[in-house]
């Protein structure tokens, strides 16, 4: 099998140069030529990376932020150059960097497709022969001749999907497209990309999405500090950047090291029958164990777990807070557990920070940043932000007996009613 991508011993490095401090004192002109003199550091965003793609090979790469991942993909697209090493491309090479990054807000959307389209590297010809199904995969056929200033931010990014996925490249470059549209529109670019990939294209794909790597890739690359750190099954080597990602104990606020009273040793996730799982599925049970060991007595100790998305959205909160007993914390050891019936999150990656404070208190005894990650996948398919558990009764008047649906929910007839004859009248 023949390669379409291959890297050899790349290398790309970066000067970054910084202010030389000043003494305010010294003579305007004196300070004006010491701010020509800029400190000039290092960067090496790759070291001597090596991998190559095969023809029709699905490759995934993921890893911290600024481990090389977006690097990569700026030096597959050209748009930077390698400082050393070797990059070779076999085939039509498009990528998918920015979706609409080349719409122009006055224009129609059926301008910004012929614009957007040209910018892609697609033909005028090839790009009128797509045109309707482009729209209709956006969802936009209605709004065509409407300027996309006046689109919704979700019609805007569908839009642009839409067009750098009807390309026919050889070769394919994802970064981050999946994040894009509600739960539904995401579904059908997965869709969309697993068409691909089934027509033969190479595909990089990079996404924090774990779920959708594991998915649609045929392997993973793992990137740390600009190097390459592991390349396998998908599902090894995200189970790999999982455990790297998960620190135990993690202590960065000031707090956490003045007040030892009780300390926070462990969060971690579980199964209700005790298993520590790598995957949840949405609609899950859970238990979130906290292990902590009070070194003096704590009365009155309230309990807080809170789950972040990576760009340190809050999601959830779970916390002892609303209960009506006091929680005292006796000297030694101890493990509180928090039982959720039904895990409430969307598929992605989440970080929980968990604390421990006396009620009323201004700041916490002891908290935890990144004290553990919580990665979900699809289990009950629903739209929104969260999974809403939630019970059913369907009411009716009819004659026939309705039966239950699936177990969650009921139906319900209600008593009958006698309606008063009409009896008509001369």
């Amino acid at each position: 099998m023949s390669s379409d991508l291959i890297f050899s011993n790349v290398s790309k490095r970066y000067i970054v140069r910084h202010e030389v401090d000043d003494d305010a004192t010294k003579h305007p002109w004196i300070r004006k030529l010491n701010a020509l003199r800029k400190r000039r550091d290092e960067f090496w965003a790759l070291r001597d990376v090596n991998f190559a793609v095969e023809r029709g090979e699905t490759v995934g790469i993921i890893g911290h932020n600024g481990a090389g991942k977006s690097t990569i993909l700026k030096l597959l697209a050209n748009i930077t150059a390698p400082t050393s090493g070797e990059i070779v491309i076999n085939g039509r090479l498009s990528a998918l960097i920015e979706v609409g990054s080349g719409f122009h807000p006055e224009l129609t959307g059926r301008e910004n497709i012929f614009l957007n389209g040209a910018i892609l590297g697609m033909g005028r010809r090839e790009i009128a022969s797509k045109l309707e199904s482009i729209a209709e995969f956006a969802g936009v056929k209605a709004f065509l001749d409407v300027p996309v200033k006046r689109f919704s931010s979700g019609m805007y990014v569908r839009l642009g999907f839409s067009i750098a996925s009807h390309l026919d490249p050889d070769i394919l470059l994802l970064d981050e497209v999946l994040a894009v549209g509600d739960a539904a529109f995401q579904e059908k670019c997965l869709q969309r990309i697993e068409g691909l990939r089934r027509a033969g294209t190479t595909i990089v794909f990079i996404s924090h999405d774990l779920a959708a790597v594991e998915r649609i890739c045929d392997r993973v690359i793992l990137m740390r500090r600009g190097e390459v750190a592991a390349t396998g099954n998908p599902r090894d080597i995200i189970s790999l950047y999982q455990e790297q990602i998960e620190p135990s104990r993690i202590n960065t606020m000031k707090t956490a090291v003045e007040d030892d009273r009780a300390v926070i040793e462990s969060l971690a996730f579980y199964t209700p029958s005790g298993l520590r799982p790598s995957v949840f599925h949405t609609a899950d049970p859970l238990v979130a164990r906290i292990d902590y060991v009070a070194h003096e007595e704590v009365r009155d100790a309230v309990f807080e777990i809170f789950v972040r998305t990576g760009d340190l959205t809050e999601m959830c909160q779970l916390t002892t807070e609303t209960s009506g007993s006091p929680i005292n914390l006796p000297v030694g050891p101890g493990t509180l557990e928090f039982h959720c019936d039904e895990l409430s999150l969307q598929p992605g990656m989440y970080h929980a920070n968990v604390c421990v404070k006396e009620r009323l208190a201004s700041e916490a005894i002891n908290w935890q940043y990144h004290a553990a990650t919580l990665r979900v996948d699809p289990g009950r398919i629903t739209r929104g932000q969260f999974y809403q558990s939630n019970r059913w009764k369907l009411l009716r008047q009819a004659h026939s007996a309705t039966s239950a649906q699936n177990g969650a929910g009921e139906a319900e007839r209600p008593p009958a009613t006698r309606r008063p004859s009409l009896t008509p009248t001369s």
